[in-house]
């Protein structure tokens, strides 16, 4: 078997510069970096696991996790991922710090910062869809901090995964279920939770793509809540006197109580069809009354666990996981398989 000595001897290097390539640190020369790859793989060398985990209880590696949706019922359940891996790998001296924060761009950077001054080693981020955030993951990136996003995903950044759930998928399968549980002529509204969220606009434009091949199906408007129960209210309630034609609603994202109360509200329960995302405490009370025909789920849990398997397999191995996205299955729920 291969070692790192014979590959630098080879290579002409320090040990330490095959160190540095094999774990993506930088400050290596591209020539020498091709050519000690180009070794690696005619040695067909396999790091040592083992050890290398070994090495990495004496190093104190610090993981930080930024999470959006500060107070929102989702993310309690991705929490639970994230609390479960972390208890794992407190066995190999590896500490997971949490911040949370609202969808808020200033708050977002701010607990990336403090987790950086707290000398994170690697970060799992539901990013803000901001350029500001993509250019602080591309600096991590150059700074030998790899991040991977939980989710939802940010375009044209240097983070090493996405782990997630692929939100245009989701968006035609909620349209295909509005095909499905509808008849006659259906207009529909749209309740989303934030333009800044990448998934909440993807499962939008997968929902359009779909919906304009069924020509008895109209989308009406579209109204974004941030996620907030008293600001989805008052949405949907304004929704729905403005456009009383409305007979379908298609929650994209939060506020999906907040949306249902105002449905009942205005007297609409039983003749308006309702698909959301997710399953939370109120969105299975009102699958159970039957308000809400369907909902489609993301498997919070190992959205929250896998990133941080990941970023320690990353750091103790140099390893990247075997594809850049990682998708979670889309479940679909109805009264009948909650």
């Amino acid at each position: 078997m291969a070692t790192i000595k014979e590959i630098a001897s080879l290579a002409g290097v320090s040990r330490g510069t095959v160190d540095r390539v094999l774990n993506h640190r930088g400050a290596v020369s591209p020539q020498t970096e091709q050519k000690i790859w180009e070794i690696v793989q005619a040695l067909d060398y396999k790091p040592n696991k083992a050890g290398i985990v070994l090495a990495a209880q004496k190093k104190n590696l610090k993981l930080g996790v930024v999470l959006l949706g500060l107070a929102t019922p989702f993310y309690d359940d991705i929490l639970i991922g994230v609390r479960s891996k972390a208890a794992e790998l407190e066995g190999y001296n590896c500490t997971v710090l949490i911040r949370q924060t609202e969808y808020s761009l200033k708050q977002q950077l701010s607990a990336i910062d403090e987790l950086l001054e707290e000398g994170i080693h690697g970060l799992a981020i539901s990013p803000y869809n901001d350029i500001l955030i993509r250019d602080k993951i591309n600096e991590l990136y150059e700074q030998g901090i790899p991040v991977v996003t939980l989710n939802t995903d940010i375009e044209n950044s240097k983070r090493i995964a996405y782990v997630g759930s692929n939100f245009y998928r989701s968006g035609e399968t909620a349209a295909g279920l509005m095909h499905l549980m509808t008849k006659g002529i259906i207009h529909v509204g749209i309740v989303s939770g934030s333009r800044n969220v990448l998934c909440h606009t993807e499962r939008i434009a997968g929902f359009r793509n779909v919906i304009q091949s069924y020509h008895n199906i109209h989308i009406v408007d579209t109204v974004t809540n941030n996620d907030d129960e008293v600001e989805s209210y008052e949405l949907t309630a304004g929704l729905l006197s403005a456009h009383p034609e409305i007979n379908a609603l298609y929650f994209s994202a939060g506020g999906v109580y907040g949306g249902c109360r105002a449905v009942l509200s205005a007297g609409r329960g039983k003749d308006m069809t309702i698909i959301t995302n997710d399953m939370v405490d109120t969105t299975r009370d009102y699958m159970e009354k039957g308000l809400i025909a369907a909902t489609i789920c993301q498997q919070p849990f190992l959205q929250g666990y896998n990133p941080l398997s990941i970023l320690f397999t990353y750091l103790t191995t140099g390893e990247l996981p075997l594809t850049e996205h990682n998708y979670v299955d889309v479940e679909i729920r109805i009264k009948e398989n909650l």
